[in-house]
């Protein structure tokens, strides 16, 4: 989510809007810090810190903020999720509250066009009276989509680092599975050479490549990125699973088929020069086990798992590779 954008056009629409923020969290939480939530004066909202109870009394919270006159433009609420809510989770959550209006709209633009730039980070001072002062600092250590709450100053990290996926195939699997991973963190490029293969309508983080040459495709892919096999003809699949097998910083190699199709792709291109330990990086079938439907939003669905476990596997490699705990800033990688 674009979250400033949003927040712009909300505001232009609506004149004020308010939003919760997850800046703190002790023991077992709905959700992690720099999640978010806003809160729009027609009963509407966007976003979630984790749903249930407590996203409940933070819109409640939210909407009385709206409603009242000079209300405090930033504060900050600490909830215990046992006793002060009922709920089993047993943690704590710190939330920031804050209402924007028109005298904000400037400094709400400025942040979108940041967050349309890429990911980045800033720093604002707190000093208990007026709204915060965001100002970009590049410098910070935060993790981008997480919150750091200091007594003083509250520093954060936006926009997005997915993982990136080169999907080949836009066939019913391939169709399904965009629309399955619509929601996930993944910049998909999407690449068939059919003509008119791709559907009127994407979601926001796929991007179409219709070319007679997919393979080389690949020429554009880098470390850490992900690579899905799936065309209508197994030539290509084969042609595609080479190409990626010739680029070892893929961090993933999916092909759909069966045992007896990865067996021939095996011996294929083992006789295409490729070494046994380098073969075996190819994933054939793909999916989580234990899902048997050959329906293609049930296939979808089980890749989808299997990626966004391997994509979380490979955050934790990256991040320990950089010397730090962060997740997503580990990543610099922007969305083809």
């Amino acid at each position: 989510m674009r979250l400033w954008q949003r927040l712009l056009d909300a505001l232009d629409a609506h004149g004020k809007v308010a939003m919760a923020s997850v800046v703190g969290m002790q023991g077992s939480t709905p959700r992690e810090t720099g999640a978010r939530v806003v809160a729009l004066p027609d009963g509407s909202f966007f976003g979630t810190i984790g749903g249930g109870t407590l996203e409940w009394r933070a819109l409640a919270d939210l909407q009385a903020l709206l409603a009242r006159p000079g209300g405090k433009p930033f504060q900050t609420r600490s909830v215990a999720l046992g006793p002060d809510l009922g709920q089993c989770c047993g943690g704590r959550v710190e939330l920031a509250y804050e209402l924007f209006d028109a005298a904000q709209r400037e400094t709400i633009a400025r942040l979108a066009a940041f967050e349309a730039e890429g990911p980045f980070r800033t720093t604002a001072g707190i000093d208990g009276s007026g709204p915060l002062e965001r100002v970009r600092d590049d410098s910070g250590s935060v993790a981008i989509g997480a919150v750091r709450l200091r007594a003083d100053r509250l520093e954060e990290g936006f926009g997005e680092a997915p993982r990136r996926l080169f999907l080949f195939g836009a066939g019913h699997v391939g169709r399904a599975l965009v629309l399955a991973l619509a929601p996930l963190p993944f910049a998909v490029t999407w690449v068939d050479p059919r003509p008119d293969a791709f559907p009127a309508r994407v979601p926001g983080n796929v991007t179409c490549i219709e070319t007679a040459d997919p393979p080389s495709v690949l020429d554009a892919a880098g470390a850490g990125d992900f690579v899905l096999v799936m065309t209508h003809h197994h030539g290509l699949d084969l042609a595609i699973t080479d190409a990626a097998l010739r680029r070892p910083g893929i961090a993933y190699l999916g092909v759909i088929g069966s045992t007896s199709k990865r067996a021939r792709f095996r011996r294929l291109l083992g006789e295409a020069g490729h070494a046994a330990d380098d073969v075996a990086r190819m994933i054939m079938p793909i999916g989580v086990a234990g899902i048997r439907s050959k329906l293609p939003a049930a296939i979808a669905l089980a890749v989808a798992a299997d990626l966004l476990m391997r994509d979380e596997a490979a955050q934790s490699v990256e991040a320990d590779n950089a010397g730090t705990l962060d997740t997503r800033s580990a990543r610099t990688r922007k969305a083809v």
